[in-house]
């Protein structure tokens, strides 16, 4: 497809430039209980025009602007800043903001779902309550004692860095969606709470670290993690978070002992 820019009177038509495009159908999992179908998930499919650049929300905005007004998902930034339309894309569960149509093979449909181990409340929309209850639970915040400080907590460059990967979450919920111990057991931290715990339980200025790993500790909340490395590969931050999850496991045996 070739976009061409009007020229004046008397001046020939001036090519700006071919803009690729191709193409893509979506075969979006849809829920919406006040529809014909009642209660039963059923599956629709969507063909739109799109270019090399766009990304799945891109496809997913042209199907409800365009096409079906109903569809319903979540979103926000659309930068893969504030985590809000975390899916599963091809089986895998991704940002639809940063995830270009041309990378998730464009030749065959797209299938889009819901994340796994939440409610579906519509369409693509999970309710997050779960998610973030056990994200409260481990106290997400800095935890000091003595009078307030007359001057900035300091820590140094190394200090920082013993924490500093796992503070890139944006509590997406990808990584603890897309764990086989969170599917089936409702005891489960999940690893995004993990992680958050494990942001404050390394940083030199916390002093609540003891409450939060007897708190992962009474629910099995650590130890029921299997090492499947599907949160880490789900992570679009780029967290280790298996790893974050064994050091967390490292230091309730060494306060233990």
């Amino acid at each position: 497809m070739t976009a061409t820019l009007e020229a004046p009177a008397g001046d020939e038509q001036t090519e700006v430039g071919a803009i690729p495009s191709f193409e893509v159908t979506l075969k979006i999992r849809r829920y919406s209980p006040e529809s014909e179908h009642g209660d039963e998930a059923y599956w629709d499919e969507y063909t739109v025009l799109a270019h090399g650049t766009d990304r799945v929300l891109d496809a997913l905005h042209k199907i409800k602007w365009e096409h079906d007004g109903s569809l319903t998902f979540r979103r926000s930034c659309a930068h893969g800043i504030c985590g809000s339309d975390a899916v599963r894309i091809n089986g895998r569960n991704r940002l639809a903001c940063k995830t270009l149509l041309k990378d998730v093979n464009p030749d065959k449909p797209i299938t889009v779902e819901p994340i796994k181990g939440l409610p579906v409340i519509k369409d693509l929309v999970v309710d997050m309550e779960p998610f973030f209850a056990s994200y409260r639970e481990i106290m997400p915040f800095l935890i000091t004692t003595g009078n307030e400080p007359s001057k900035e907590r300091l820590q140094s460059a190394e200090q920082r860095e013993r924490f500093d990967d796992t503070t890139k979450c944006i509590l997406c919920a990808a990584c603890t969606s897309s764990c086989p111990v969170f599917w089936t057991d409702g005891q489960y931290f999940g690893p995004a709470a993990i992680v958050n715990a494990h942001r404050f339980i390394f940083d030199s200025r916390d002093e609540g670290a003891t409450q939060r790993l007897e708190i992962l500790n009474d629910k099995e909340g650590v130890w029921r993690c299997r090492t499947t490395f599907n949160c880490t590969e789900a992570c679009p931050r780029g967290i280790e978070v298996t790893k974050a999850i064994q050091e967390v496991k490292r230091a309730m045996i060494t306060r233990a002992f």
